[in-house]
């Protein structure tokens, strides 16, 4: 058992404690804490990804007791890699926060930050549903403090709504947690795992209320419709470094959903999955739908940039719903891809707000704005990844999608969502971007003189602004001049995730009853030779 899989949670606990009681009135202290913790983070979130690549699934059990009586936490590819991905956004997004004075416009920006990358880091890594509860409330009380950053009254509405629709998840999730345990007796996941394998066809009904309860839970965090409400004008009036953080929020509803609809209510539960299946798909489409009409309808690009999250939800939904090795190899990617494009276009629509007068955002034809060629070609970026046009990662997501949908019922109907609504992403797209840096008045047209803007809105610093975004771009870029050994990462960890008794041994056994040697040899359960979920008997010939 190594000591190196709780640092991810506990280090931005520590460091957010240490800002709040020593650091309140220091800014540059503040950063200075916070980027290094956040390094610290990335350099163990590497190692821990690194270490999860073998195809071991390691286990750490706080206060050493064992699962299923105390808190466990499992490290394996899946985790790792949300790990890792959350730990570079939060730095990119920390860098950004510095470079534009975000984090001098409100009170506790960096401790509530650190707040928040503690509760995503647990939701990767616990092993337990209520513990998964318990870093969902986290990732609400420090995402509310930052939704409110820097006050003003509409984004004071936008947080309250987007705290009461989140605390009624919770309500939900606590009668979910409920009715699972008064049927199993358990809520560890591996323990859940068998015991909902054997549990009596009288109890079926009980736990298949369970099942849908929990996935209408994370469906609100995912933010699939029709339970969506609570986004757009929410990720629309918020911070851009929050709302970019908020990227992979989404992101913790459906790593809920894969994982506990492959470990716990798996596919080869027929009863609970022709229930979750068919309503999965339903709502991912029209999701994807409703998310890119917004993109075209929208008149400001934070709206623009909120419905777009919504369509790349309803994608990433749309290969999930499935449950197949292949689909979900390519929803993986595509939550990468995601992630990065959504982050780069909340970034791109700040620098917009910064440099029109300070907040507006709308299609409203303004002045010519400074550094108005860097930020057109970030958001025309953006635009194409998000859209899922070649030759960025977004492209390479999509057909990822398409191909692994074409065996399976109903794809005629898939491949017609996701290329019109692609067309209607463009056609949006171009709209926001036409109005926005081509439609500019002149100076002399303009009611206010020509340097009034500039009087408006303080110049802020550019070159970690700037830094910043282009990271995020350069991410997009390498993942897909890389998509190959990153689709190749990708199916070994859908291999070992559909290989649901590797996870059940670690957790429940050992490495003592698995295979002998340490660390649990989950060569022979976890890793999958072609990317299908099959065992590597070789390995297990070999190597154990």
């Amino acid at each position: 058992m190594t000591h190196w899989i709780i640092a991810p949670i506990v280090l931005p606990a520590v460091m957010a404690a240490i800002i709040v009681m020593s650091m309140r009135h220091h800014v540059l202290l503040q950063r200075i804490f916070s980027i290094a913790g956040l390094t610290a983070v990335i350099a163990i979130a590497a190692g821990l990804a690194v270490q999860a690549s073998t195809g071991v699934i390691e286990v750490y059990d706080l206060g050493n007791w064992p699962a299923p009586f105390g808190i466990v936490l499992v490290l394996d590819r899946l985790s790792a890699m949300m790990v890792l991905l959350t730990a570079v956004l939060a730095l990119v997004v920390t860098v950004y926060a510095a470079g534009t004075d975000w984090d001098r416009r409100g009170n506790h920006f960096h401790a509530l930050m650190q707040f928040q990358v503690m509760g995503i880091m647990g939701a990767f890594l616990t092993g337990d549903v209520f513990n998964l509860f318990v870093f969902f409330e986290v990732l609400l009380i420090a995402s509310y403090g930052l939704m409110i950053h820097a006050g003003g009254t509409r984004r004071l509405r936008a947080g309250l709504q987007y705290v009461v629709f989140n605390l009624l998840g919770s309500t939900l999730f606590l009668f979910a947690l409920g009715t699972i345990y008064a049927t199993t007796g358990t809520l560890n996941m591996a323990d859940l795992a068998v015991r909902v394998s054997e549990i009596p066809q009288s109890d079926i009904a009980l736990i298949r209320v369970g099942a849908v309860l929990l996935l209408t839970v994370f469906a609100i965090k995912a933010a699939l419709l029709p339970l969506h409400f609570w986004l757009p004008e929410t990720y629309a009036e918020a911070p851009a470094p929050v709302t970019a953080l908020f990227a992979i929020m989404t992101k913790v509803g459906a790593y809920a959903i894969l994982r506990v609809f492959t470990l716990i209510f798996g596919p080869d539960l027929p009863d609970i999955a022709d229930v979750v299946e068919p309503l999965l798909l339903g709502a991912a489409l029209i999701t994807i739908t409703i998310g890119m009409i917004g993109v075209l309808g929208s008149n400001r690009l934070g709206r623009l940039a909120a419905f777009a999250v919504i369509g790349s939800m309803g994608t990433v939904f749309i290969g999930m719903s499935s449950f197949t090795p292949e689909t979900t190899t390519a929803t993986l990617y595509y939550i990468l891809h995601s992630t990065l494009s959504t982050a780069l276009l909340f970034l791109t629509v700040d620098m917009v707000r910064e440099r029109r007068m300070g907040s507006s955002d709308g299609y409203a034809s303004l002045p010519a704005f400074r550094q108005q060629g860097l930020i057109a070609a970030l958001f025309f970026a953006a635009a194409i990844a998000m859209a899922g046009m070649p030759p960025l990662s977004g492209f390479v997501g999509k057909l990822l999608i398409l191909k692994s949908v074409w065996p399976l019922p109903g794809a005629g109907l898939i491949w017609a969502v996701i290329l019109v609504t692609s067309l209607i992403a463009i056609v949006g797209f171009a709209q926001g971007g036409s109005a926005v840096f081509w439609k500019t008045k002149a100076p002399e047209e303009s009611a206010e003189p020509a340097d009034a803007p500039a009087e408006a809105a303080p110049e802020p610093a550019q070159g970690l602004a700037f830094t910043a975004a282009f990271s995020l771009l350069a991410g997009i870029i390498l993942l897909t001049v890389f998509a190959g050994p990153v689709t190749s990462y990708l199916s070994a960890t859908t291999g070992q995730l559909y290989q649901r008794q590797g996870y059940v041994d670690a957790v429940l056994t050992g490495p003592e009853r698995v295979g002998g040697d340490a660390g649990y040899g989950a060569k022979g359960h976890g890793d999958a030779d072609d990317g299908h979920g099959e065992t590597d008997t070789h390995a297990t010939e070999e190597g154990h």
